[in-house]
Parts: structure tokens; C-alpha cells; sequence
């Protein structure tokens, strides 16, 4: 047995993919788009480790997610510098809801709601601002 991927459903795929690419940093390795079932599956990864994907469902006409459920969890993914991943994410207009007081860990969500954390590499960083004194922001 071994771990394929995190399915998660999106409404708008160019928003996630901005999101998820652009601002996050992962890379799509593979698309299926379905004309008969009306669907996109779109297969994301961190840089150098393909084993762990995500898998970002798109259905073509539509779907009632909601608010992403704390049931789901998150997802996680370690850094190789939390705080340059913080602000890229935030300067691409995402709300960093726990941010990184502790040089560690950090949550933010996708334009979906899911969940994502955020681990820095090996030994937390030094505290450092703004992010230090910097206070949650809704629900992570």
C-alpha cells in the first residue's frame, strides 16, 4: 500500500491553480480533462516529490462546496523558508489566518476553504516581524 493523493474540489480552476502554483509553489504533473463527464482532474505536487500529490477536481458545471470542512483537516507541507512563503502567499492577496509567530507553522486557506499548513524545514526560524506580533485572522 502507499499514499496516491488528497482529492479536493474547486470551483474556479484558474483561481486554484494561481493559488496552488503561483502563489503556493507546487507543480501541476499531470491533467485528465473529461468531455463526456464534464471534468478536470489536475495533479499537483511539491517541487522534487511527485509522491505526494494533490488532486484538485473541477466539474465543468458547477459545484455547491461550501465552506471547507474542518472534518477534511488540512493539508501540509513543509518549507524551506516559512516566512518568504507567508509573504509571497500575502502579497498574492491570501490571508495568512495563523501566521508564523514561532518561526514554525503557519495556516492559510486555499479559494476553497481547504486548509493548508505550512512547516518550515529542519529548526524553526528566529521569531521575527511582522509576523511575530501578527494575530489570527478567522477560522484555520
Amino acid at each position: 500500500m502507499r499514499y496516491l493523493h488528497t482529492m479536493v474540489r474547486v470551483n474556479d480552476v484558474d483561481e486554484s491553480l494561481n493559488f496552488y502554483c503561483n502563489l503556493l509553489g507546487l507543480n501541476e504533473i499531470r491533467r485528465f480533462d473529461s468531455e463526456q463527464g464534464r471534468f478536470s482532474l489536475i495533479f499537483l505536487a511539491a517541487p522534487g516529490d511527485e509522491n505526494a500529490q494533490i488532486e484538485l477536481t473541477w466539474n465543468w458545471d458547477g459545484d455547491q462546496l461550501g465552506e471547507g470542512s474542518r472534518n477534511f483537516g488540512h493539508l501540509a507541507y513543509s518549507v524551506d523558508d516559512i516566512y518568504e512563503v507567508c509573504q509571497r502567499l500575502q502579497d498574492g492577496g491570501i490571508t495568512i489566518n495563523r501566521p508564523p509567530r514561532d518561526g514554525r507553522m503557519a495556516f492559510v486557506r486555499s479559494p476553497d476553504n481547504i486548509s493548508i499548513e505550512l512547516l518550515q524545514q529542519g529548526q524553526a526560524k528566529e521569531p521575527a516581524e511582522p509576523w511575530k506580533s501578527m494575530e489570527n485572522s478567522g477560522i484555520w
